[in-house]
């Protein structure tokens, strides 16, 4: 492809620095994204300017205007703290009518509403597990119609926040105090489903109206109890001293039929077009004994990191880490807006 000007935008804290000599693991986790899609966009040949976002749009907006780049690479999650803002600047991004990679506007705000993307999804018939909001500063009220076991969760946070071995629950009293401790250490309203037991798999989707999903992917719990490994805590997801004491990783599914594969697949594009997303995505489904599959999370704009799930994925099919962006910045350029169509 040709060599284009490209703005990253990243949070103010995480602007990573040229040269990675002599950091440790730990300071490079904080930002291995961020350096990992910098550096390998610079070594791509494309002339790359890394603007941190905090809580202004001032520089963002002169940024774009004085240097005109050719598409933004989009590493926000989150706008001034708040997680649900950051479908926000994409839609910022849209009104400057200025190219962007990753998900649109539309497809965040349906996706990061975990409630919302129930309902959406219950209308096309898709499962997921049964649930009730239980909103911040309202008082406990017993569930009639759920069923123990239950999985209790922030209904807005993502990246396994709030989410510990005691997020599963059994009865009523521990159901009320997991709702209290999320509400008071999150300060947000929580989720509860009911739980599915079975297998982790991740299925990652490129696209924006041609869908292309990528390899199932695994989590193993390596050494954890069948208790302990129900669910993917904050520590099994990104503790890498812990992942390495219990042998945690991710792979490729094994042992999946060819009719497994197939309704993963298939279940994975109707998601992504039923919440409207675009560029690229991972679906996060449990895999039942019998057969049926649940949808946990969908992810618009999953780690991007180098040797993480949905590279490792991409990379399991021959789209190698250099492949796998510059596929996303050619989505980026090939999607079609409302400001596009109406130019067109």
């Amino acid at each position: 492809m040709k060599k284009l000007r490209i703005l990253l935008i990243v949070h103010e804290q995480l602007v990573p620095p040229d040269d990675i000599t002599g950091k440790t693991e730990a300071e490079i986790d904080e930002w291995r994204t961020e350096y990992n899609v910098m550096s390998t966009l610079i070594n791509l040949g494309h002339n790359v300017r890394v603007l941190g976002i905090g809580d202004r749009l001032k520089e963002l907006r002169e940024t774009v205007r004085d240097w005109q780049p050719h598409i933004v690479f989009n590493l926000l999650d989150e706008f001034s703290g708040i997680v649900s803002y950051d479908h926000y600047i994409v839609a910022y991004l849209e009104l400057m009518r200025q190219p962007y990679t990753g998900c649109n506007p539309r497809g965040m705000m349906l996706s990061r509403d975990k409630v919302l993307t129930k309902q959406v999804l219950a209308w096309h018939r898709i499962d997921t597990p049964a649930f009730r909001l239980f909103a911040h500063g309202k008082r406990f009220r017993e569930p009639k119609r759920l069923r123990f076991p239950l999985f209790v969760k922030s209904a807005t946070e993502d990246a396994s926040l709030g989410i510990s071995q005691a997020s599963i629950v059994d009865d009523m009293t521990s159901l009320k105090e997991r709702v209290e401790f999320i509400h008071e250490t999150l300060q947000t309203d929580a989720l509860v489903e009911e739980y599915i037991d079975g297998r982790e798999v991740y299925v990652g989707v490129l696209g924006n109206t041609r869908l292309t999903t990528l390899p199932p992917w695994e989590m193993d719990f390596g050494t954890l109890t069948d208790v302990q490994a129900g669910i993917a805590t904050r520590k099994v997801k990104w503790d890498r001293n812990y992942q390495v004491k219990h042998g945690i990783s991710t792979g490729a599914a094994k042992s999946l039929s060819a009719e497994q594969e197939q309704t993963l697949a298939k279940n994975a594009k109707r998601i992504y077009r039923a919440l409207h997303m675009s560029g690229f995505a991972r679906l996060d489904f449990r895999l039942r004994d019998d057969g049926r599959v649940f949808l946990l999370e969908a992810n618009c704009n999953p780690d991007l990191s180098y040797g993480e799930d949905f590279a490792e994925s991409a990379a399991n099919v021959g789209i190698n880490y250099p492949a796998l962006i510059t596929r996303i910045v050619n989505l980026g350029l090939s999607y079609m807006p409302e400001w596009r169509t109406f130019e067109a």
